[in-house]
């Protein structure tokens, strides 16, 4: 036997871990005292000797259980159960007490012998334990409470690096469609800006379905009490996960299981009116031998926000702000042991949700004149599961999933107060897919050892448009892949060379192939480095290649052609009578969206100031090929000679013919009978791979974490500086989007100040969204930013409780100080009169929530 020191042993055989490992009684000990810890990138078996001298503990592992497994870092302040949690996470390591020790063994123990311990899933890398290049931010569900937030629409909307247009709901009339919407009550997280189909939100690693037409997911379906945390890595993950993660990926991580039954109510409002809350729910899991898993039921609905309740709202009365909606939602989870070496997990998810609008459409701008009454009725439905092999040091899984969307929206016309028209449809999303995928160690390298992940699957999504029987809109198109992937990772240096300046070095790299069966063939790369000098600073950088899939309604919205007179689009000059041929629509030859991105980061966690970390990441992505509208202004389409690329001049009558043969519908705008030799030209606005975008900015992360004579602190804040820029044609300008209405400012940020001391915790939080211009006017408007101040309390009885014992007690007051958003010029009686994508528009807000548990 080797030994560490005093409190920390290696056992050199496996049979003598073995045998005092299987007599340990297990003991469900207090947790330990939370200590400040500062534990690099490294051999597993170092940092735990390292854990076991900072704590006093005596650790006990077979050193053949932990050869060749690197470690991640690990700072912060943590008991030393936790960090251990943190430490053999994916490692098919666990944890137990014996007789005031701490021994380590292979994870076949149950949630009950772990004490709670929950499992780590690693976002970023396909490999288990392998350390990430990219950036990551964590949000935990104690976090995400304790801010304030019911869901995860309001927390994707509170992350600095994600922006507010996409799939959202709020969104205003006025806000151009390629840049937000609301179809559906839906959520989505927008990386960058770069647009909610842009981004990947995965729930445990794996896809869900698309949410109605934008390509984005619903990820407000999750109900918060399902999830243990969040993770986000803002940057191009395409090599690793495929399709849409251009500007990065959400991986939304359940909660392993749960013991006992906890039930939860909410309710909240706004002193100024309109958007009251409730939000019920109840929780219940179980551990068992070598298994475990919980179900959650939610129950949620709010009242409508209205102008007329808003001072800045008041110059578009009876226009709604948030529509009234209400929302079931059931999630779960489990997972068992079939043997020493099989596991298995199934996860599932249902949500449905209701809701209705209204806004005026008469230039009274009263609603009993004439106005438009709009519904939506979505549901999601999602499994998802794998079995898991354990091959020696190798794990093989074999996993799969399936899942559908539906959104029925419908506008009703009421004039005068009578039912005039209807307009309706569906969107329909299904997607399946399957994978088998292995990783584990290679050969040893001098910082650990080399490993590898590869992996095969096959993925199908569908899609349905109807708007009716014999609707020429309807569409049902199909698009299905298959792709191979591999990752590898060479820890080069270790900590035990002792080499100067050179604490660690780590090098990956990952490469992915695709084939969409009738669009493209796909390779991306990805590669990455993490370097640290010294145990206080890490050093990372990554560079790759990503893609995005075109949309369903890219590729097969219908192509239409439209006469109209040439004036339309800015034809002067021309005979009485002279006509345009405009295409519109989609185009089923598009090609995929690419990007190459990079990104280095500098993390600080001094060891002089324990609990404190500091993290600086630059981050550019050259976005191309991005499908757009090439002629967003129709008036500009003669006036303006970048556009002369999509305008066929004097066209035969072969050409207008084949024109008119290729679109599915032909309308005549014209207010003459169509005749081919008054048409003039033929203007293409349908759908293109034409666009290019380049993003670029700083993150900023800081977290500490202290104890203090009378409790404890913890301190984060979150900052980011956005620069983004658009080319829609190669020889068209190039325009500023960051900063300007509708599009993501320049400057977000946000920062939580906590304390607890026993039974009670307190925590304030501070937002700042930075101002936009508004560039349709000369000069340019300047749009004020908004910063909010949110505050929280929670109490939590104890034992001595009595009848209150299990139960918790919390308020919570956002935007404390009711700050308003600026208002913003309008047209229609029914625009938006702020910018929606950016502020909220709800002002002060108060909620109480009451959470027993049983």
């Amino acid at each position: 036997m080797s030994r560490f020191s005093v409190t920390a042993y290696y056992l050199s055989g496996s049979i003598a871990a073995a045998m005092l490992v299987a007599s340990a009684p297990i003991v469900l000990a207090q947790p330990s005292a939370e200590l400040a810890i500062a534990l690099p990138a490294q051999p597993l078996g170092a940092s735990i000797r390292e854990l076991a001298l900072r704590s006093g503990q005596t650790i006990i592992v077979d050193a053949d259980l932990v050869a060749g497994i690197n470690g991640p870092a690990v700072h912060g302040v943590y008991t030393v159960e936790d960090a251990l949690d943190r430490l053999l996470a994916d490692t098919g390591l666990s944890w137990t007490r014996f007789d005031g020790s701490i021994v380590i063994r292979k994870e076949k123990l149950s949630q009950q012998e772990r004490d709670g311990a929950v499992g780590i899933v690693v976002t970023g890398s396909r490999i288990r334990g392998a350390p990430i290049p990219s950036p990551v931010m964590v949000l935990d569900n104690r976090a995400i409470r304790d801010t304030g937030l019911a869901d995860l629409g309001e927390v994707a909307r509170s992350l600095p690096q994600s922006f507010g247009g996409g799939q959202n709901p709020g969104v205003g009339f006025n806000v151009p469609s390629s840049t937000g919407g609301n179809v559906g009550g839906g959520s989505s997280v927008n990386l960058r800006g770069l647009g909610s189909d842009a981004t990947l939100t995965v729930l445990n690693g794996r896809r869900v379905p698309y949410d109605s037409a934008r390509q984005g997911v619903d990820i407000s379906a999750i109900p918060l009490a399902a999830v243990d945390r969040i993770e986000v890595v803002a940057d191009g993950a395409s090599a690793i996960y495929g399709s849409d993660a251009v500007g990065g990926v959400v991986n939304v991580i359940l909660r392993r299981d749960y013991d006992g039954v906890e039930t939860r109510a909410r309710i909240g409002g706004s002193p100024d009116g309109g958007n009251f809350q409730q939000q019920y729910g109840v929780l219940a899991g179980s551990r068992w031998n070598g298994g475990g898993g919980f179900l959650t039921y939610e129950y949620g609905r709010n009242t409508a926000l209205m102008t007329n309740q808003r001072k800045y709202g008041r110059i578009r009365p009876d226009l709604t702000l948030l529509p009234a909606s209400r929302r079931h939602a059931v999630a779960g989870s489990i997972h068992q042991d079939i043997s020493d070496n099989l596991t298995i997990e199934l996860d599932g998810l249902y949500n449905e949700r209701t809701g209705e609008f209204s806004y005026p459409t008469s230039t009274a701008a009263n609603l009993s004149v004439s106005r438009i009454t709009q519904s939506f009725d979505s549901y999601t439905l999602a499994f998802s599961g794998a079995a898991r092999l354990s091959l020696g040091q190798w794990e093989v899984s074999l996993s799969g999933s399936f899942g559908k969307g539906r959104t029925y929206f419908q506008g009703d016309t009421f004039i005068n107060d009578l039912f005039s028209s209807r307009a309706f449809g569906r969107y329909n999303n299904r997607t399946m897919s399957g994978e088998i995928a292995g990783d584990g160690p290679l050969f040893a390298l001098a910082g650990g050892d080399a490993k590898l992940a590869l992996g095969a699957g096959i993925r199908a999504n569908d899609f349905a448009i109807f708007r009716g029987v014999g609707n020429i809109n309807n569409a049902r198109p199909s698009q299905d892949s298959v792709y191979a992937f591999g990752e590898a990772s060479f820890p080069l240096v270790g900590p035990a060379q002792a080499l100067p300046l050179m604490r660690s070095l780590s090098l990956s790299a990952a490469l992915r192939y695709e084939h969409y069966r009738g669009l493209a063939d796909v390779v991306t790369p990805k590669f990455g480095m993490i370097y640290a000098p010294a145990d206080f600073l890490d050093i990372k950088a990554s560079w790759g290649r990503s893609f995005r899939a075109p949309s369903f309604i890219q590729l097969y919205s219908i192509e239409q052609a439209i006469l109209y007179p040439i004036t339309t689009f800015g034809g002067k000059g021309y005979p009485a009578g002279t006509t345009a041929l405009l295409i519109a629509g989609g185009n089923s030859d598009l090609k995929p969206e690419k990007a190459r991105s990079w990104s280095a980061t500098m993390a600080l966690h001094p060891s002089g100031i324990p609990g404190a970390s500091l993290e600086l990441s630059y981050f550019h992505t050259r976005y191309v090929d991005r499908i757009v509208n090439p002629i967003p202004t129709a008036a500009l389409a003669l006036v303006n000679p970048i556009y002369s690329n999509q305008i066929s001049y004097a066209p035969t009558a072969a050409q207008l013919a084949a024109a008119i043969a290729h679109a599915s519908q032909f309308l005549n705008g014209a207010g003459a009978p169509y005749d081919p030799a008054n048409v003039a030209a033929i203007i293409n606005r349908a759908n293109i791979n034409a666009g290019r975008q380049t993003i670029r900015g700083i993150d900023a992360q800081l977290g500490y974490k202290t104890d203090l004579a009378n409790g404890k602190i913890e301190m984060s804040a979150n900052l980011t500086y956005l620069d983004s820029e658009q080319q829609l044609q190669a020889n068209g300008p190039v325009e500023q989007l960051a900063g300007r209405l509708f599009n993501p400012p320049h400057w977000r940020g946000r920062g939580m100040i906590s304390w607890s001391n026993g039974a009670f915790s307190t925590a304030a939080t501070l937002s700042r969204i930075g101002g936009v211009k508004d560039v349709r006017s000369t000069p340019a408007l300047h749009i004020d930013g908004m910063t909010t101040a949110d505050i929280s309390a929670r109490y939590r009885f104890g034992e001595e409780g009595g009848w209150l014992r299990g139960v918790e007690l919390s308020l919570s007051v956002q935007n404390i100080l009711n700050a308003l958003p600026s208002v913003v010029a309008t047209s229609l009686y029914y625009d938006t009169p702020y910018d929606s994508t950016n502020y909220s528009a709800v002002g002060r807000f108060i909620a109480l929530e009451l959470v027993k548990k049983w």
